[in-house]
């Protein structure tokens, strides 16, 4: 890796890498236990001025690009490192603490950024995360560290489940709610038309339009649905309405208003659409839309 841009306050250290990937969970936790062995060994930290010959000689890090002058400030810390620095630092590096990184990110192409905290910022931080751990047990309710995790993996296939059985109960509902839509299809003479907005997941549309469809041969059927502000279309026509009316025409003529886009077959088509509030108003027009395909 290569330095390429850092900052040391007192709250935390910023340091900048060229490294063509992210750092890993292993990786980290091993430069992690190379800097805290270093800190424990409570070397002392000199701090010389030289001239750059004599800390090229000394073997000190030095950053390609940056400009030094024909004196630098030569940092050492046993053997450990020994580089040009020209901050105020502690004594010792045992006076430094605890080290503990707490971030590990891309700012650009191949940079990346490590953020970490020492001594009582350190400190305070690993309380604060043992407070999580003991929130989360309590929350869980599980009886150990150990079975945190369990705990929560078999809350989340529980959770599944039951989202997968409300799934499918709001597809049943929606097929027995759509059953009767048919029941009031608008007489078009040549064509029964349904147009709704209906309660159902985007996924069960497909199913319902093509049950509709398959009640008639002169069915043509426009379903829509709106899941967290995001609108679902689906369109069927009968097969043989399609010389006349093209499912992927007419969910593209409803999608393009309501700020989406799509298409499909002759006989089913699908999109979408971000607008939901303009919906009512364009499946009102769908009437005209097919009337005029079927004139």
């Amino acid at each position: 890796v290569e330095q390429k841009g850092s900052l040391v306050t007192a709250e935390l250290t910023r340091f900048d890498i060229s490294h063509p990937q992210a750092i890993s969970a292993d990786e980290i936790a091993a430069v992690e236990q190379r800097v805290n062995a270093a800190i424990l060994a409570n070397v002392a930290v000199d701090a010389a001025v030289m001239s750059m010959a004599e800390a090229q000689q000394a073997g000190a890090m030095m950053l390609f690009g940056e400009k030094y002058g024909d004196e630098v400030r030569v940092l050492k810390m046993g053997d450990f490192s020994t580089e040009l620095c020209g901050g105020t630092h502690v004594a010792r590096t045992g006076d430094i603490g605890l080290f503990k990184i707490i971030s590990e990110g891309g700012i650009a192409a191949g940079i990346r950024r490590i953020e970490a905290i020492t001594g009582l910022n350190a400190l305070q931080w690993a309380q604060n995360q043992e407070r999580l751990v003991r929130d989360i047990i309590g929350e869980v309710k599980a009886q150990t560290e150990k079975d945190v995790l369990a705990k929560i993996q078999a809350n989340s296939a529980h959770s599944k489940t039951l989202e997968k059985a409300l799934s499918q109960a709001k597809s049943e509902l929606a097929v027995h709610a759509a059953a009767k839509l048919f029941d009031n299809a608008e007489d078009l003479g040549t064509a029964k038309l349904v147009v709704a907005q209906i309660d159902a997941e985007a996924a069960a549309l497909r199913d319902i339009v093509t049950d509709l469809t398959g009640k008639s041969d002169q069915a043509v059927v426009v379903l829509a649905a709106v899941n967290e502000g995001k609108v679902s279309l689906c369109a069927g026509v009968s097969k043989p309405l399609t010389a006349k009316v093209k499912a992927g025409d007419l969910v593209k003529f409803v999608a393009e208003q309501i700020g989406g886009k799509g298409g499909g077959r002759p006989d089913l088509a699908q999109a979408g659409g971000s607008d939901a509030e303009k919906l009512p108003e364009v499946l009102n027009g769908v009437k005209d839309w097919v009337g005029g395909k079927l004139a």
